[in-house]
């Protein structure tokens, strides 16, 4: 019994000067996953994010991305019977049906028609091929280093890979467009070419996960399953993506739940006025941030960050973007923002309206 006491008490002292801050890591079944922070795409977890792997009909995450900027989505396409006779999952096009680029979009998001990717392929493309290579192409543009497509649907193929981490990056571009959010996050569609719906099959967004806002499933027997999710809770968004997760719905559920318990969203540098230094020369420079700089922080973080500026020495005032930030967290760099040679327009508006309302009193907002 003495002794016990004896461990107990040292246990205490142990746990005293060597609190557990925060939670470990969320365990997730699949194979790879990423977890990370839409708007500062810092990576909060990671588990294998970098190796190159089958994807499936996450694919089309790329498909719609590139037909939504497109151009005019109230075109009509023609069905090739060579989008008929895809093989997989399907949304039943009829060759020779004609189907708004906007429908098919739908189709291929909700319902993963590989069918609808062909269409759309070929259409926006001019061929599969053609549209192929211009996946390749976004990707690279993307930084997506890891990443080869040879379809627009995702059925397996040796040359058709990529990783969690390209697949996020791929995701977070996507959601910053305003149609592909509205396309992603809607439950259930009709067309006006079919008399009945299309219900989403991302069941997180369906009934599973209440801050579920978009995402897109795939299956493949040798992909096996694969994730791609969104979630946003208060002010931050996550994106959450597994390859190979046999149990891939709980898997973004507790990467997501993770996130949002451990990080809070912090600002770490204000919009506005500050005065640079050019390193080479010792000058002293007037530049802008366009907006505030928000990163996700846990607890022991936010005493952590630390930044450097970097100020373009050769006459920096006559170019628009004069330098850039880089910020860092424990030393690691997390993110970085440019430095412009003039304010932004908006902001030099709310100047003017503020300056107003001091003069006169008069609340322009009412």
């Amino acid at each position: 019994m003495r002794y016990a006491i004896i461990a107990l008490v040292c246990l205490l002292i142990v746990s005293f000067f060597n609190p557990v801050v925060g939670q470990a890591n969320p365990g997730v079944s699949a194979n790879n996953a990423i977890l990370i922070e839409q708007s500062s795409g810092r990576i909060l977890f990671e588990k294998q994010a970098h190796q190159q792997q089958p994807i499936a009909s996450i694919t089309k995450i790329m498909t719609a991305i590139i037909a939504i900027e497109s151009g005019n989505l109230n075109e009509n396409v023609t069905v090739s019977n060579r989008a008929v006779n895809a093989i997989g999952s399907s949304i039943y096009l009829e060759e020779g049906e004609k189907m708004k680029l906007k429908d098919l979009i739908y189709g291929l998001m909700l319902r993963s028609g590989n069918d609808a990717a062909i269409a759309i392929s070929e259409h926006v493309g001019g061929s599969m091929e053609g549209f192929v290579h211009l996946m390749n192409q976004k990707a690279q543009w993307l930084g997506m280093t890891n990443t080869s497509f040879e379809n627009p649907h995702g059925l397996d193929s040796d040359r058709h890979y990529s990783t969690a981490y390209d697949m996020a990056l791929l995701m977070r571009y996507a959601m910053d467009n305003d149609i592909f959010r509205q396309v992603t996050k809607t439950r259930s569609y009709k067309s006006d070419k079919r008399a009945y719906a299309w219900r989403n099959k991302n069941k997180l967004l369906t009934g599973m996960y209440e801050y579920s806002n978009g995402g897109k499933t795939g299956f493949t027997r040798i992909a096996g399953r694969t994730l791609v999710s969104s979630a946003l809770k208060g002010d931050m968004e996550l994106i959450a993506v597994t390859l190979n997760g046999p149990d891939d719905w709980s898997d973004h559920i507790g990467m997501f739940e993770w996130g949002f318990d451990q990080y809070d969203m912090t600002t770490i540098d204000q919009k506005g006025e500050s005065i640079y230094e050019i390193a080479e020369t010792g000058d002293q420079v007037t530049g802008y941030l366009h907006h505030d700089i928000t990163l996700p922080l846990n607890e022991n973080e936010r005493n952590q960050i630390e930044s450097k500026s970097f100020i373009l020495h050769d006459n920096p005032q006559s170019a628009e973007v004069i330098g850039k930030t880089i910020y860092f967290v424990d030393a690691v760099p997390v993110t970085e923002t440019a430095i412009y040679s003039e304010r932004h327009e908006a902001e030099f508006l709310e100047d003017i309206v503020t300056v107003y309302q001091r003069i006169t009193g008069f609340d322009l907002n009412g």
